[in-house]
């Protein structure tokens, strides 16, 4: 639980950093690696906020501190391994 509380922490700073949302810097480093994201709301004001990535961009170092956040394991479902 502790590398989670890390991981949040290093998000909430760059969130401040870019004067932007957790979930806007997390649809940003999706958006520079090439990830096909799609954010699911139904309330306008978060719609909009999600559509507000392009505006800046996450620096080389910002983007390897995120990178640096992956431990190699899932909290869900493995999708390639999954019994629908």
């Amino acid at each position: 639980m502790q590398g989670n509380v890390i991981n949040i922490d290093l998000l909430k700073e760059l969130a401040v950093k870019y004067k932007k949302t957790v979930t806007q810097i997390v649809l940003r480093w999706n958006l520079q690696k090439g990830a096909v994201t799609i954010p699911k709301s139904v309330r306008p004001e978060r719609i909009i906020e999600n559509s507000q990535i392009f505006d800046f961009e996450l620096s080389d170092e910002d983007m390897k501190k995120i990178d640096n956040l992956d431990k190699n394991s899932r909290l869900g479902a493995d999708p390639d391994n999954f019994n629908f």
